[in-house]
């Protein structure tokens, strides 16, 4: 049975070993990163390989946001600035951009055998949001981030790539970094709601989601949304979210305890995947073994997600990238 888990793979090739492991396991899907990526041809080998491991079309994931956070880049892969950096340089060609934008990464990544991206951040920034994430984001207002953050889902999806939307419910107002530190969002529930949660809620049904290792005292003064039972309910309730939820990356040191422990209390909190990021194999075994198997609900909603996927792009994607760059050259 799959398990409800994403793995990602060590390297950029697989050994008969990984082939098996990965095929015992038996993960939804897998993501990956720069050291798993060296040039085209090795890419689509790879992705091909991972779903032959596991027997099926399984999702294969990125995180492709453009600026820092890009795993494929130059020279085989276009380089883009930041999406906040895009954005306040459109201005009132911003969504079009931002779509074309979408359309074009979302080609890219299709073209070797990577459907589902990791965007759009439809975290609200401010002054004080840490540097790992500000400039990550499509603006300081909802309404705009919801505009944004709208217009590149859908770029992706014509591009051929399922959009991921984080970090529910809202990583904004946080002044650490997740990957380091476990941050602590003091808001009162009437200024999450109108400023962080908003954009999520208005973007409410596109098909996936990740969570925010965040923890927000106003609902839960204990636990981090990834593990909050508190703030599920509301993701799934309040925000009105009801499509595939995967956690951040489980590994983070936001989070504490074993992995063992942080996967169960993902699972238990209502999250529908577990997302591990490493690769180490013995990890990779003892993360499966805590996810369980993709059952209920959880597999309803990642069966609906894939229902989901498009085919591969639905546009004229030479037409959409002269289009982006004459809309660069003209200002934006």
């Amino acid at each position: 049975m799959v398990a409800a888990c994403i793995l990602a793979p060590e390297g950029p090739r697989l050994t008969p070993q990984d082939k098996a492991r990965f095929r015992a396991l038996d993960p939804w899907g897998f993501i990956l990163f720069a050291r798993n990526v060296e040039d085209p041809a090795q890419l689509s080998a790879l992705t091909s390989d991972l779903r032959d491991s596991v027997g099926r079309d399984c999702p294969v994931l990125v995180d492709q946001e453009g600026g820092r956070v890009q795993r494929l880049r130059a020279p085989h892969w276009r380089e883009w600035v930041p999406p906040l950096d895009q954005v306040e340089s459109a201005g009132e060609d911003a969504a079009r951009m931002m779509f074309l934008r979408g359309a074009l990464i979302g080609a890219e990544l299709r073209g070797v055998g990577i459907d589902t991206d990791c965007a759009p951040c439809a975290d609200v920034a401010s002054a004080a949001t840490h540097p790992f994430l500000r400039n990550r984001c499509y603006g300081e207002a909802p309404d705009v981030v919801v505009h944004m953050a709208r217009a590149m889902a859908a770029g992706l999806l014509a591009g051929g790539c399922l959009p991921v939307m984080k970090h529910l419910p809202g990583h904004g107002a946080a002044t650490v970094d997740s990957h380091l530190h476990l941050p602590v969002v003091g808001e009162d529930r009437a200024t999450l709601r109108a400023r962080d949660f908003a954009p999520f809620a208005a973007l409410a049904d596109l098909p996936m989601a990740m969570t925010a290792h965040v923890v927000y005292p106003a609902f839960d003064d204990a636990a981090p949304a990834t593990q909050s039972r508190e703030m599920l309910h509301l993701i799934r309730g309040e925000i009105g979210f009801q499509g595939l939820v995967m956690t951040d990356d489980i590994s983070m040191e936001a989070l504490s305890g074993d992995l063992d422990q942080r996967t169960r209390a993902a699972i238990a909190a209502g999250c529908d995947l577990v997302l591990y990021c490493k690769g180490e194999p013995s990890e990779c075994e003892l993360v499966t073994a805590a996810a369980g198997p993709l059952t209920g609900q959880a597999l309803s909603r990642a069966e609906a997600a894939l229902a989901a996927r498009p085919a591969g792009p639905t546009l004229d994607i030479e037409a959409a990238e002269d289009e982006f760059l004459a809309l660069q050259q003209g200002g934006g």
